[in-house]
């Protein structure tokens, strides 16, 4: 592992200052300190005051006031997309007549740093997850901000792509070569899985490239990038050193959250943002691409917490250890395993939504499954997000076509890429249910079908409580329902009836408990 330059002698002045609370003013009793392999960021009343530290990688440079000067000045400018409110200046810190050093507004500061809003520590999405504060509004809320700041961003056909990628993956493998601590079978098999990868991806890779789809990203979207300020998800701290590396597919991007979301063992959630990601947006032509992404950020993390492990003090097991549990995700981020697809039907109020989002963590290609749920289509083609109420003649039978038709054209799509498909629709009609089972034919993987029931008393009691759901259904619609014939069901029957946790077993126990 290439290590970096120590810090050098001209910074260990300016980090004293920093974390002497005179150097703030009255008022600052203590300054807190919070380190990583590139920056220290110093916690006084009010601010935080984000140093970069004199080193220098392969994939950045820091090792020149000029240098760090720049970065700092590109940090303020690009942060300011997403977080406005956080990035408060540049400020300069210098050497005075006397010999001490201060804060400087001279052009030839010794040193710079970037002056922050501060906020509580406790509302990082880090530490919301540690805490199981996180909820499924809260991550919608997070993807609507992530599909906003990819739609704001320009597209650029002259950078991404393929060859990008690639070089991604063998800087990667360099890296992780140079760490003795890790196996290197595990790292050799690590490279052979994903050069593979690579190989069936290079077209669909420039593909999207070509299509707009690469865009100056966030580039670092990981849980600790992410605050509570005022109520909203706010994106900070994004990767300024390098526009190569932050110019790239917008999926690449997102697969930072994800793998993060894995890491920490909220598979549910995981599979909750990528399924909204792609409920928001027309990105699901990368799908194939989303496990390669996701390992090559779990190999990044390996390498960055292997250097840890070797630069900072009393840290260096934990580091070493995460390094070791990142390389091991992103080998099963790679490893195969076959789709399939899965319909739930039944009638509205039946509980499919609720059994799709347990499911779907837990088969397939992670994130998981591909849920496609009719309603959300629906949505989809009428061009409102997906809990805002449409008119009854969003449902005429055209309408009601129109959507099925999608979905089944989604389930392919998600097959073909690799990952497993759950529909979510009532099915009623004897020729939606085959029309799944076509699917499943032509793309040659496993079919399911689960139909799911209820007393018409207990299902029309859960419509008549929805809130903020994608569904519209209400008790009048289930009347309309309950007077069609469904004709012969030949899918696997469950009573949604009873308790919930039995009906999910009586599903995974039918499917061979995924």
């Amino acid at each position: 592992m290439p290590l970096p330059h120590s810090i050098s002698g001209d910074q260990s002045d300016v980090i004293a200052f920093l974390s002497t609370p005179a150097s703030y003013g009255a008022g600052v009793a203590q300054v807190g300190t919070i380190a990583t392999h590139i920056s220290l960021v110093f916690l006084a009343a009010d601010r935080a005051y984000k140093l970069k530290r004199s080193v220098k990688y392969p994939y950045l440079d820091f090792s020149t006031v000029e240098k760090r000067r720049a970065a700092c000045d590109r940090e303020l400018a690009l942060n300011r997309r997403t977080a406005p409110g956080l990035y408060l200046e540049v400020r300069g810190i210098g050497r005075r007549p006397s010999g001490a050093i201060g804060w400087s507004s001279d052009e030839n500061s010794c040193d710079w740093v970037v002056v922050m809003r501060r906020f509580d520590q406790a509302l990082l999405f880090a530490a919301l997850a540690e805490k199981h504060r996180l909820t499924a509004d809260l991550m919608h809320d997070l993807v609507a901000q992530i599909v906003a700041s990819h739609d704001r961003a320009e597209p650029l056909l002259d950078h991404g792509g393929a060859a990008a990628i690639a070089a991604i993956e063998a800087e990667n493998d360099e890296c992780l070569r140079r760490v003795a601590a890790l196996p290197a079978s595990d790292i050799a098999e690590l490279h052979r899985r994903s050069c593979d990868r690579l190989s069936d991806l290079r077209p669909l890779l420039d593909a999207r490239r070509a299509a707009g789809k690469v865009r100056h990203c966030h580039g670092d979207l990981h849980l600790r990038n992410i605050c509570l300020l005022d109520g909203e998800p706010v994106l900070f701290d994004c990767l300024e050193f390098s526009d190569e590396m932050a110019s790239i597919d917008v999926l690449y991007d997102l697969a930072f959250l994800l793998m993060d979301l894995l890491y920490r063992g909220l598979e549910d959630f995981a599979n909750l943002v990528a399924n909204r990601y792609f409920d928001l947006t027309d990105e699901e032509d990368g799908l194939a691409a989303l496990p390669l992404f996701l390992a090559i950020r779990a190999a990044i993390r390996a390498h960055i917490a292997a250097t840890s492990a070797a630069t900072q003090d009393g840290a260096g097991n934990d580091a070493g250890q995460e390094a070791h549990c990142y390389l091991q995700l992103a080998l099963a981020l790679l490893a195969p395993s076959p789709p399939r697809l899965i319909a739930i039907g039944g009638l509205s109020g039946t509980g499919k939504s609720t059994m799709a989002k347990r499911l779907a963590p837990l088969i397939g290609l992670r994130p998981g499954a591909r849920i496609l749920r009719s309603d959300v289509i629906r949505k989809r083609l009428c061009g409102v997000a997906p809990e805002t109420r449409l008119p009854p003649d969003a449902y005429t039978a055209e309408m009601s076509r129109r959507v099925y038709d999608a979905v089944r054209d989604k389930a392919t799509a998600a097959l073909r890429a690799g990952y497993c498909a759950i529909v979510d629709a009532v099915s009623l009609a004897p020729e939606e249910r085959n029309s799944f089972a076509a699917v499943a034919v032509e793309a040659r993987v496993p079919f399911t079908g689960i139909w799911l029931s209820a007393p018409t008393e207990s299902i029309a009691a859960r419509l008549t409580s929805r809130r903020g759901d994608a569904s519209d259904a209400t008790p009048k619609v289930l009347e309309q329902q309950l007077r069609q014939d469904p004709g012969f069901i030949d899918w696997i029957r469950v009573d949604a009836g009873a308790d919930r946790d039995a009906n999910f077993a009586a599903v995974r126990q039918a499917l061979g408990s995924p």
